[in-house]
């Protein structure tokens, strides 16, 4: 019993001593891991970074469109108050009410165009009628039946107007 004792004693000295001479003698196996723990960490952090740039991205741009459809879906009502404005011009509340809602639009960078006496653009415009006037110039916008609206330079939607076409007018032939 004596002996067994003596002899758990000794290979447990052996065992930390055989532990302590291999982390000793091999110090580039230490580093070599801990480079490697050290390279693992920092592909951690940078993916962990590169998550969240596009996770606030993601949500940027989700925002964003869902402005856009909101403001898609109220530019019918903004159509609906100028309709019923232009009919009953001496109603106060719905001039009010357009004019709050013009100035909520330009709060969000969204302009209305003015298309009529313009030059037909089919970039910023949809042609939905053609009258012909003599009075007006060829391919002009004779009139606007649906307001477009830019933010900046670009097209939030486009306008629906009647153009004017003396090319198929009816006289068109004997004028040339």
């Amino acid at each position: 019993m004596y002996d067994d004792a003596e002899n758990s004693g000794a290979d447990a000295n052996r065992a930390a001593g055989a532990g302590a001479d291999s982390a000793a003698a091999d110090p580039g196996t230490l580093h070599a891991s801990l480079a490697a723990q050290k390279d693992q960490y920092l592909r951690l952090v940078a993916d962990f970074q590169n998550f969240r740039k596009r996770t606030q991205r993601d949500s940027t741009q989700q925002a964003a469109a869902e402005k856009d459809a909101f403001i898609h879906d109220l530019l019918p009502v903004v159509d609906n108050l100028e309709r019923a404005l232009a009919a009953e011009p001496m109603n106060r509340g719905v001039a009010m009410a357009l004019q709050q809602l013009g100035q909520l639009l330009h709060r969000h960078g969204i302009e209305a165009a003015d298309d009529a006496g313009q030059p037909f653009d089919a970039h910023r415009q949809e042609a939905v009628f053609v009258r012909h006037d003599l009075t007006q110039p060829d391919q002009g916008v004779l009139e606007v039946s649906e307001r477009g609206y830019c933010r900046g330079d670009q097209v939030f939607r486009v306008a629906k107007v009647i153009v004017n076409d003396l090319a198929h007018s009816p006289g068109a032939g004997n004028a040339r």
